[in-house]
């Protein structure tokens, strides 16, 4: 295991504590409030993030050497929908206890995986897009920061800290952020990330510029040296 891998699994298990401590924080009428997702719930964030913890525990399980066989993450994008709907309808006990269940299975994986097998690649639906193994702990750790947030529920993305959004930018850049190039360049981080070749430089806060590349929000915060902000994908 790569000592990036070791960190992500060490800040992952920090931000699933926060996480719970807000899941542990609602009475039951909370769980059917808006998320900051359009059509979902928070019951639907929840269950989002207990399901995405135990496909990639699947795909991981899957290269461990005595495994029978290796299994991508969904079966398909549409059983993967399905599955939140349904799991969202749940008791909120039942999501608390997949979300717990999620985690603890996901960091056993992970420490399962030989260490010569972090380069294999994972299929998220069989036949589809592929992703290499060792980006599974950082995928990871983006879901719960990210999705934490989108729950709506006091966490906000300006307490994020500035590793973890050194290593949102990082991701970002791999992922390709939308039609035009531009850089972006934090003003609380010694580092600046290109998109592309050319175009104007962004400013803000590495948590400002982490929230609005994940295609959420408007911007706020952030400065454009040509005066226009690029269109950004959705995440």
């Amino acid at each position: 295991m790569s000592h990036d891998t070791t960190r992500e699994l060490e800040l992952l298990q920090e931000a699933t504590q926060r996480l719970v401590r807000t899941v542990d924080g609602f009475a039951d009428d909370d769980w059917s409030r808006p998320s900051g997702l359009p059509g979902w719930t928070r019951s639907h964030v929840v269950a989002h993030l207990a399901l995405n913890a135990e496909g990639l525990s699947g795909a991981l399980t899957g290269l461990v050497d005595d495994a029978e066989d290796e299994a991508p993450m969904y079966a398909s994008d549409e059983a993967r929908d399905t599955d939140i709907e349904t799991l969202a309808k749940d008791l909120p006990s039942e999501l608390r206890a997949r979300l717990m269940g999620g985690a603890t299975l996901f960091a056993d994986a992970a420490a399962a995986v030989p260490a010569d097998a972090w380069s294999a690649r994972i299929e998220r639906t069989p036949g589809g897009r592929t992703f290499a193994a060792a980006t599974a702990t950082g995928m990871r750790l983006r879901e719960v920061e990210i999705h934490h947030v989108d729950l709506d529920a006091g966490y906000h993305h300006r307490d994020w800290s500035r590793e973890f959004c050194a290593l949102l930018l990082d991701a970002m850049v791999k992922r390709g952020a939308g039609p035009e190039p531009f850089r972006a360049s934090p003003t609380d981080l010694d580092s600046t990330w290109s998109f592309g070749e050319g175009g104007p430089t962004v400013t803000g806060t590495a948590a400002d510029l982490g929230w609005w590349l994940t295609g959420r929000g408007d911007g706020s915060g952030l400065t454009s040296d040509n005066g226009v902000l690029p269109t950004i994908g959705k995440w």
